[in-house]
């Protein structure tokens, strides 16, 4: 047991984001309310449901008794952004009263949860303490985004994501490199970074399309003729999605355990030095580490 441990009964899965690490996990929610999306198998065991409201709050009161030290809270499952903004407030007050010195507090969003909320009620949320949202973009490709099942479109997530910045949030977006396939593969890079162009998160991650069920699983759930990429295909497609990028001040990663070749940095600062190590990966795989047979799975 680490010094932070609090026992805690989760409805297993339980996911959070590789930053939220030392955080308290608190499930508001079990499951994803949308649950369709072709590359997703995290909530595919269970459906979605809305937890009461007095067993959040009683597992708060106990925790807090427990761990009153707690800096930072993860609101789980898919997307509790689902939930009404009373709800939410009411959650979020008792996180605050509970722990004192609590600094933030974050979730999953899904871009049309955010939108359907007014402004006002943004910002509530946001001076209550929930500064920032996780919300996995995948690809700014309507084309890929329908294939894959996203409930979202390029223009719903500019709409929804804006509105969350306006009222002062912080973002967190995630893009899936590979994805879309061969096929798609450079419609795919350039308009996930022409939407993170238009959104200027303050984070912004890409992971790699993983296969848990095997690559035919995924076939079968893809709208359309999916086509496996190679590690160097893979490397190449996120050469096109960095050349593309006009990001200021956002601070981006791929350190995931999926990612091939680990970059860390600040968009725009670190663009060119990203770019020099991701060609010569791609042109020296074996020396750059990249093995074939991870992603073919074999």
């Amino acid at each position: 047991m680490y010094p932070g441990y609090v026992p805690i009964k989760y409805d297993m899965p339980l996911f959070r984001p590789p930053s939220e690490a030392y955080s308290l996990i608190l499930q508001v929610t079990y499951g994803c309310s949308w649950n369709k999306c072709s590359f997703c198998e995290m909530y595919t065991t269970k459906y979605f449901r809305v937890r009461s409201e007095e067993d959040v709050l009683k597992e708060i009161e106990s925790i807090a008794r427990q761990q009153p030290g707690i800096t930072k809270v993860f609101l789980a499952d898919g997307n509790p952004m689902v939930l009404s903004t009373s709800k939410l407030l009411t959650i979020l007050n008792s996180i605050n009263k509970a722990f004192p010195h609590i600094e933030r507090i974050s979730t999953y969003a899904l871009p049309a949860n955010i939108a359907s909320k007014s402004t006002e009620e943004l910002k509530a949320l946001k001076d209550a303490g929930l500064n920032l949202l996780y919300v996995g973009i995948e690809s700014g490709d309507d084309e890929v985004l329908r294939a894959i099942h996203k409930s979202e479109t390029f223009a719903s997530t500019v709409e929804g994501l804006l509105k969350a910045k306006e009222a002062g949030m912080a973002i967190s977006a995630i893009i899936l490199n590979g994805v879309g396939g061969q096929k798609f593969h450079r419609q795919h890079a350039v308009n996930s970074a022409k939407i993170l162009n238009e959104i200027q998160p303050e984070y912004a991650s890409s992971l790699v399309l993983s296969f848990p069920y095997g690559i035919e699983h995924y076939k079968q759930r893809f709208d359309g003729d999916y086509i496996p990429m190679s590690i160097v295909e893979l490397m190449k497609e996120t050469e096109i999605f960095i050349e593309q990028t006009q990001l200021k001040n956002t601070v981006f990663r791929s350190n995931h355990a999926s990612n091939y070749l680990v970059l860390r940095g600040v968009l725009g600062r670190d663009k060119d030095d990203f770019l020099k190590r991701i060609r010569s990966a791609i042109n020296n795989p074996e020396t750059a580490g990249l093995r074939e047979e991870w992603q073919r799975g074999l």
